[in-house]
């Protein structure tokens, strides 16, 4: 029976004497005059071999897929404290010899696009695969914690027949005689569901936006993580709702994935750091962000900020870090400009000609928008008025209008973005790399 490289130092103290076997993938090889050490990796992780040179063993390469029998035995030098003795040696898929970068190595030393042309061999590294072990986690974590309180997990179409949200950037798709769009968000099928009667749904699943960015912080394609909620008052519930779900997810990473973590140089805030992140309004975080780009070095002196820009998001990290001990703002009150129709409002502000201001929020965390969400309105009379400032039609939102002709009560949820908040826990350079085949405009394979 296969047992895992993880488990041969508890079965070299219980049974020294019973042959085991372990297969996977040849990670490492050292040869000692006589003796071939060679470090076999498993989903579990790497594990010490040692074959005697006469040992008949057929030949092998690096990346080799092998299945081995031999006696375990204590070894404090070797990963995971133990070592098996190898009697007996199958080749199950000799690998090329021609790698394109050796796998065992230092993947700084590896450009990311040598990384992602590459990517089914790339996983192979164990620091890489930590990746998404940690976000393996945050998907688990997130899904629980909403189960938990009475959440319904739902599955949506991602073929629309028009924008979720408003705006142009869509991809078409031909879909038999007539054109339909990936959609950008299941935001509108969450809100029937709401008002279906669940309450209380959630749904983890791929969203597409044809945007021409080509930064390490966007995808056109990722997967979102959303939820919606009823019977709610304002925003400020969410934002509550959030920072509890993060301090779950939080604590999950922390207690699940620690070497994970440790092969980054990684950390998570706890609860406590989490209670003490900073609600600001919308004014407030361009007028702080201002106060900050005046005295940082880092930011564009040149220049005022207008808007809560990646320039900005990095400045209120930092100054929270500084003053709150924690590298997380939740930013609301956003101007209706900022906002899709369906956003909540809440006043008039005639301090800076922003108009209407809406019950909306978003969650920024070391230096990145990782989540985006809001209260949203639930009159049908309200919607059909702004639907045309928006540049939509009520004869085309027929399906959502129905939502709320007949009964939506009042409700609100929020998107975080998993590939995003992958990133800014293991603090990757790039968001591509929290993707396991990313797609942006040029990239569409493998």
């Amino acid at each position: 029976m296969r047992i895992l490289v993880k488990d041969m130092a508890a079965a070299a103290g219980k049974q020294p004497d019973a042959e085991l076997e372990a297969a996977g993938w040849v990670h490492r090889i050292r040869d000692m005059g006589g003796i071939r050490f060679v470090i076999l990796r498993d989903r579990s992780g790497l594990g010490q071999l040692v074959l005697a040179e006469d040992s008949g063993a057929p030949a092998f390469t690096l990346e080799s897929v092998i299945r081995v029998r031999g006696l375990p035995a204590l070894n404090e030098k070797a990963p995971g404290g133990a070592e098996l003795r190898v009697a007996s040696l199958e080749v199950l898929s000799r690998a090329a010899p021609d790698l394109p970068y050796q796998v065992n190595g230092d993947i700084s030393k590896i450009g990311l696009e040598a990384i992602l042309d590459n990517r089914p061999l790339s996983l192979r590294n164990p620091k890489i695969r930590s990746v998404f072990k940690v976000q393996d986690t945050i998907v688990e974590s997130f899904a629980a914690y909403l189960r938990n309180r009475d959440f319904t997990e739902i599955k949506t179409s991602k073929l629309t027949a028009g924008s979720t949200e408003g705006g142009t950037n869509l991809f078409q798709v031909d879909y038999f005689d007539r054109k339909l769009y990936l959609a950008q968000s299941p935001q509108l099928y969450k809100e029937a569901m709401v008002a279906s009667g669940l309450e209380r749904v959630f749904e983890i699943g791929p969203v597409y936006r044809a945007e021409k960015h080509d930064t390490p912080r966007h995808l056109n394609e990722y997967v979102s993580l959303d939820l919606e909620i009823g019977f709610i008052e304002s925003e400020l519930e969410l934002i509550e709702l959030e920072r509890e779900l993060l301090a779950h997810i939080f604590g999950e990473v922390a207690r699940k994935n620690g070497p994970d973590l440790a092969a980054w140089g990684a950390s998570v805030p706890g609860p406590e750091d989490l209670a003490r992140a900073p609600t600001l309004s919308y004014e407030e975080a361009l007028k702080l962000a201002n106060e900050e780009a005046a005295r940082d070095k880092k930011a564009s002196a040149s220049s005022r900020i207008f808007d809560i820009n990646p320039e900005a998001e990095r400045l209120l990290c930092e100054w929270s870090r500084r003053e709150h001990g924690v590298d997380l703002v939740f930013v609301n009150a956003f101007p209706r400009r900022h906002r899709p129709f369906y956003t909540y409002p809440l006043a008039e502000s005639g301090k800076s000609g922003a108009g209407t201001l809406t019950m909306s929020f978003d969650a920024i965390f070391r230096g990145l928008e990782i989540s985006s969400g809001s209260r949203r309105q639930h009159d049908y009379d309200a919607v059909v008025e702004a639907l045309p400032k928006f540049g939509l039609k009520p004869e085309n939102m027929a399906g959502y209008l129905q939502i709320l002709k007949y009964g939506c009560p009042p409700h609100g949820g929020f998107a975080l973005g998993c590939e995003r908040l992958t990133q800014k826990i293991l603090g990757l350079g790039n968001v591509k790399e929290a993707s396991l085949f990313p797609r942006d405009r040029r990239r569409v394979e493998p």
